[in-house]
């Protein structure tokens, strides 16, 4: 374009002739004249489409490849880089980079030309923004859906996710905690959507009514929650993408992991190695490179929020308590008393007044009772026959000594009453030293319950230390002899007084 303005000002306005610039541009006359004959500026059009020679044989398998990806669930297609790397086994040697092209020329045919948005941008410390995202996963061999929480810190780009099996509250308040952990401080705003988890009303003038408790974890931390506009998901696009990045890159194919916790250490570590991958804006460094200099304009994290959902509720005359309906025992000594039950995303934890009398891992089954057998040991005084056939006892896994010497009591007649008696001890002792004291009786092969307390009689008392100095011991003037006359006598006497 340049040129061409060059070689019109030159003959135009200069009055030079086509020969001379010719010789002065290095153009041809025919050109010099194409420029002259036409004002606007010169182009360039592609007669034929370029031709990829290493990619040539494959256009057809990849097409194939890509209209099957399409019938698939969208979190379950492969990316282009999965598809190149499965060409490569069937023998392409070309670069990556075709194959993008080529697959997102199918992508714009299919789908046809996008939307517009305006580009965003955030200052260091400034926002994080939170999404959730359903993954299909394999744990412990079953087939199953989890929920991933995602964040992302808008300015350096450093990725975040956690999975758990459901989207509720304590979950949400688990998921911040764990996330913030991982920055090591405390972004400025938080820019969420509106799910009813964290925003219970959003009015005509899109004013937000925040939840209580997640507005309790937002003051915590001094965190200004930003509700996106309903339906405008381009407002935390950051997230949104990274959504559909993670799960072709993590979560296709499959994942199988034993249980939950290994996914969520999995995970972690794949967070820490995308953050070496280059920056999208600053190409010549690395995420971590700026999430490094986005740590010192974080404020400092402080004490962790106690991020549990509490409700109050009656304890049953079994000893239950429900929530999320499961049941879980608690004390006998509550039964058809209020208390609180406060739901983590890990846990079930029972209070009454400042105490807390109950503790169980949180489950996510469905309508299904969870006892704790000490729970109901008390019970068992006044009626030491359900020892047998009471649903808390079944299968109870107690010390292998302990679980001998029962075996021995439930064999004879009234031997559920003393093996009763023996839990009693380990509810005043602890288990420890019951358990200790069981061990001994296994070993001297004395397993009757009296001989099982005196042992734990033995092992409570403390042992007195002999004197190490003999000297100091109190020493007999007169050896003392054996009467037994002394005692008749007083014996005798004792009986007359009486008389």
């Amino acid at each position: 374009m340049e040129s061409a303005a060059k070689v019109r000002r030159l003959v135009l306005r200069d009055a030079r002739s086509i020969r001379s610039v010719s010789r002065e541009t290095g153009l041809s006359r025919n050109t010099i004249k194409k420029y002259l004959n036409d004002a606007s500026p010169p182009r360039y059009q592609r007669q034929l489409s370029p031709v990829r020679h290493k990619l040539a044989d494959y256009e057809a398998r990849l097409r194939e490849w890509f209209e099957l990806e399409q019938k698939r669930p969208r979190r379950e297609r492969r990316t282009a880089l999965q598809l190149y790397e499965r060409l490569v086994l069937e023998g392409y040697t070309g670069s990556y980079s075709p194959v993008q092209r080529f697959i997102r020329d199918l992508k714009r045919a299919s789908c046809g030309s996008g939307e517009a948005f305006i580009p965003l941008q955030f200052e260091p410390g400034d926002a994080l923004q939170f999404d959730w995202s359903e993954e299909h996963v394999v744990l412990g061999g079953i087939a199953q859906k989890v929920k991933v929480a995602h964040f992302r810190l808008c300015h350096s780009r450093k990725p975040f996710v956690v999975a758990y099996q459901s989207e509720a509250q304590e979950m949400v308040l688990d998921a911040f905690g764990r996330a913030l952990a991982f920055y090591g401080g405390v972004p400025r705003r938080v820019i969420i959507d509106n799910p009813k988890t964290m925003v219970v009303f959003v009015s005509r003038s899109k004013e937000r009514v925040y939840h209580p408790r997640f507005l309790a974890l937002m003051n915590h931390y001094v965190m200004e929650p930003v509700a996106c506009t309903p339906a405008s998901g381009w407002e935390k696009g950051q997230v949104e993408n990274q959504v559909q990045f993670l799960r072709g890159h993590l979560f296709t194919p499959k994942l199988a992991f034993d249980d939950l916790e290994g996914l969520n250490a999995w995970l972690h570590l794949h967070c820490d190695e995308l953050g070496k991958r280059t920056h999208p804006e600053q190409r010549e460094r690395t995420i971590d490179e700026v999430f490094t200099e986005e740590c010192a304009h974080l404020r400092p994290l402080g004490r962790a929020f106690d991020g549990y959902v509490e409700k109050r509720v009656r304890v049953r005359s079994t000893c239950l308590v429900q929530y999320d309906s499961n049941r879980y025992s608690v004390p006998a000594r509550f039964a058809g008393k209020h208390v609180s039950l406060r739901a983590y995303a890990d846990r079930i934890v029972v209070v009454a007044g400042q105490d807390m009398i109950a503790r169980h891992m949180r489950r996510f089954t469905r309508n299904v009772s969870y006892f704790e057998p000490w729970h109901y040991v008390p019970l068992l005084e006044r009626k030491p026959g359900a020892l047998r056939d009471g649903a808390p006892f079944t299968n109870w896994q107690l010390p292998k000594a302990m679980q001998l010497i029962k075996d021995h009591y439930m064999n004879n007649k009234g031997g559920d009453r003393e093996f009763v008696d023996l839990l009693m001890l380990a509810l005043d002792h602890g288990i420890e030293m019951v358990a200790t004291a069981c061990e001994l009786a296994v070993e001297h092969n004395t397993l009757r319950l009296p001989a099982i307390i005196n042992l734990i009689n033995q092992l409570q008392d403390p042992v007195i230390t002999p004197l190490t100095h003999s000297y100091n011991y109190p020493r007999l003037t007169m050896r003392p002899q054996a009467n037994c006359k002394r005692y008749e006598a007083l014996y005798g006497r004792h009986k007359g007084a009486a008389l």
